[in-house]
């Protein structure tokens, strides 16, 4: 167990900058699935733009959304396992990992979402995928401000 800890402190600033990294390809997708949903409202049902969107959506999920969040989580689990990289007895870790909890729960709204619009049984409307579309945004902003400011 030493030596896997010494190895994760001797890489931390590397294991941070992948978590960074997947971190970022994972917001870039859960900004721009809703998005894709938008469009995907406003086109007939079983016409080509439709299948378009269903491949569209599929591909973003399965190759970088999906993946990039089990690599967010992962790198985030060897950070907090570092000794001495988080101070247990301050509070913002803790808001921190209950926004990326809800940060999951969006992530899997969205798959549930994109499984709805490839049965082509979506009841949702535009607006409400312009309103969630703002949710990930505001955890993101949320969660950073957490991490860099350490405010309790």
């Amino acid at each position: 167990m030493q030596g896997l800890n010494n190895f994760l402190v001797n890489n931390y600033n590397l294991i941070k900058a992948l978590h960074v990294i997947s971190m970022v390809a994972w917001m870039a997708a859960i900004l721009y699935l809703p998005r894709l949903f938008v469009y995907h409202t406003k086109v007939e049902i079983k016409s080509k733009t439709s299948e378009m969107f269903k491949v569209m959506e599929y591909r973003l999920q399965k190759f970088i959304m999906n993946p990039a969040m089990v690599l967010t989580i992962f790198f985030g689990v060897l950070l907090l396992s570092i000794e001495g990289t988080v101070e247990w007895n301050k509070k913002w870790i803790y808001f921190k990992l209950l926004f990326v909890f809800f940060m999951l729960v969006v992530h899997h709204l969205l798959a549930k979402y994109r499984i709805k619009f490839f049965l082509d049984k979506n009841n949702r409307s535009e607006k409400y995928f312009k309103i969630l579309n703002e949710v990930p945004t505001l955890l993101l902003i949320i969660i950073i401000l957490l991490v860099y400011l350490k405010p309790f």
